[in-house]
């Protein structure tokens, strides 16, 4: 009787169990009992609901061999034959419906293309606004050029970190990332580096979220401002005519540019002193990033994120918006192109520039997901689809980041506006009366002030747990790790606000380590334990590291 009180799927092993026979930290499926209910009590008469006589005799073997098994004695345990497979395993009722045992791991595996789009919406980040900038720091051929070859590089150094658990025979690496992979081959210093440099990314990109939550903020409070006031304001002296108006927020910065030529400039109507009032409270540098504690550093001390990981959906609608936005106004413009290969010229920029490091360092961020790869590409379906799968998720990313890049580039409006004054964040060239940019910036915005607590959450996680074990040591513990959070992007929002900047310089660091140098460092090293290291394969690797250093060291000198 006692015996069978025992719940049917059972995680409690009888005696000293068999945790000798599989792997470690698994459940052997011998512990999964199932259960058998005699025909005399199956009422219904359904040929779907009646047991099989197949098993009907395989229940009632387990049955036999479990009552030979009461004891501690494992030496009569069910041999292999008997245990059923994980998809053979039911629940009988005794109304006689079998209840099939799902297989948790294969319920929650994804087929292909949700794969393919989970990577595209997780690669798909603020970068995307400054694209149209690296392309013009590069110039518009050379940008074209690096966009392709960084995202190859950056999807060839991406498939070492999803090989590299694999390339590791003798040990269990069905659970390891990367960071683990790291501490295998280099000890406590490659664990600890990866840690660091990840999160250098995860840092950096909340300080660009509050740069640009600012900028959000302050522009829709604007277009509410204007619109209620019914007040009619230019963004700059410096703008174009018509219902689609582009403006260079500062035409000062292009060393080229001849400030005497004639632009349109529009007057400001309505009340100066309350104007001035409201501009006062209302500042995009000085006020509108502390007003931003007030709302997010209380989020970024929940306890648990799981509540804004709902939203993560938004990620994926401000995209799609976006390239809808940037289709629209590009008809709308039309195309402004003229090559000029070296020389300099009033509106135009050259089709290759020595600032193209610049957008290296932006594509590098842009293109990364190195620190999660693995744990993205686990919930796949089809594991030997993984290149694969990875190869279409990078030419998707790679495709939107050129689709919005080359048409913001060839529909910047040159002239009268000097293609030089397109701006790190692309949505900066639309007057903050532009209904469908205002649109644009509010989906950003509430979409940001969802990510931001989950990144915060991430950036806790990782150094709370290292530090104390204990993802929440105590309130004060995490109150005082989020202000230092929340005040690097303060300071950043207030006194350099210039995110493709602050993008390219992230980007180039944590590329350093995470994309060329840790990577390239495993993969020789698993190739020389295999005995298969050639001279080639060094050098090339060892190339990639120097790239990355390289990368790293010219965003100094633009």
């Amino acid at each position: 009787m006692e015996d069978d009180c025992r719940p049917l799927l059972s995680t409690e092993p009888t005696g000293e169990s068999y945790s000798h026979r599989g792997s470690a930290g698994s459940l052997d499926i011998r512990t999964k009992r199932p259960f058998y209910v005699e025909p005399r009590n199956i009422v219904s008469d359904d040929p779907q609901e009646r047991i099989s006589a197949e098993a009907a005799i395989l229940n009632s073997r387990v049955h036999y061999y479990s009552r030979l098994t009461g004891s501690s004695d494992t030496v009569l345990s069910p041999p292999n034959h008997v245990i059923p497979t994980a998809e053979e395993i039911y629940i009988y009722s005794p109304l006689g419906t079998a209840f099939k045992v799902p297989d948790i791991n294969q319920a929650s595996k994804n087929p292909s293309i949700v794969t393919i789009f989970a990577i595209w919406n997780t690669m798909m980040g603020t970068s995307i606004l400054s694209i149209p900038w690296g392309i013009k720091q590069a110039g518009f051929t050379l940008g074209i050029i690096i966009l392709i070859f960084t995202g190859l590089l950056m999807l060839y150094c991406c498939y070492i970190v999803i090989k590299s658990p694999k390339a590791i025979r003798g040990v269990d690496t069905s659970s390891w990332e990367f960071p683990d992979v790291c501490r295998f081959y280099f000890g406590k210093f490659g664990q600890w580096s990866s840690l660091v440099f990840s999160m250098v990314s995860l840092v950096g990109a909340m300080v660009v979220y509050w740069v640009l939550m600012s900028n959000f903020l302050y522009n829709t409070g604007q277009f509410i401002y204007n619109h209620a006031h019914n007040v009619s304001t230019s963004d700059s002296e410096f703008g174009t005519n018509g219902s689609e108006r582009v403006i260079c927020p500062y035409p000062k910065t292009n060393p080229g540019r001849n400030d005497t030529m004639s632009m349109l400039c529009l007057s400001t109507t309505g009340n100066d002193t309350s104007g001035t009032s409201f501009e006062h409270y209302w500042s995009k540098t000085s006020t509108i990033p502390l007003y931003l504690i007030i709302l997010l550093l209380p989020l970024l001390c929940f306890r648990s994120a799981s509540f804004f990981a709902r939203f993560t959906f938004l990620g994926t609608i401000s995209v799609l918006y976006l390239i809808v936005l940037v289709t629209i106004k590009s008809a709308r413009l039309g195309f402004h192109l003229e090559f000029h290969w070296f020389d300099l010229s009033q509106f135009y920029v050259p089709e290759f520039r020595l600032l193209f490091p610049q957008l290296t360092g932006v594509l590098t961020l842009a293109f990364f997901i190195h620190n999660c790869i693995i744990t993205l590409m686990k919930s796949n379906k089809n594991q030997e689809n993984n290149v694969r799968d990875l190869s279409l998720a990078y030419l998707l990313v790679g495709g939107t980041y050129m689709y919005v890049g080359v048409l913001i580039f060839a529909a910047f409006p040159s002239p009268p506006l000097s293609k030089d004054c397109i701006e790190p964040n692309f949505l900066d060239n639309f007057s903050s009366s532009d209904v469908m940019v205002f649109v644009a910036r509010v989906c950003l915005l509430f979409q940001m002030i969802t990510v931001y607590p989950l990144l915060g959450y991430l950036v806790r996680v990782q150094i709370m747990g290292q530090l104390f074990g204990n993802h929440y040591p105590s309130f004060i513990h995490i109150l005082v790790l989020n202000i230092l959070i929340v005040g690097a992007g303060v300071l950043m929002a207030m006194f350099y606000p210039n995110i493709g900047s602050i993008i390219r310089f992230s980007g180039a660091i944590c590329g350093l380590a995470l994309v060329f140098l840790l990577p390239a460092l495993v993969h020789m090293f698993s190739l020389r334990e295999q005995g298969r290291l050639t001279w080639q394969s060094a050098v090339f690797h060892s190339f990639l590291i120097l790239l990355g250093v390289a990368n790293l060291l010219a965003q100094f000198f633009m």
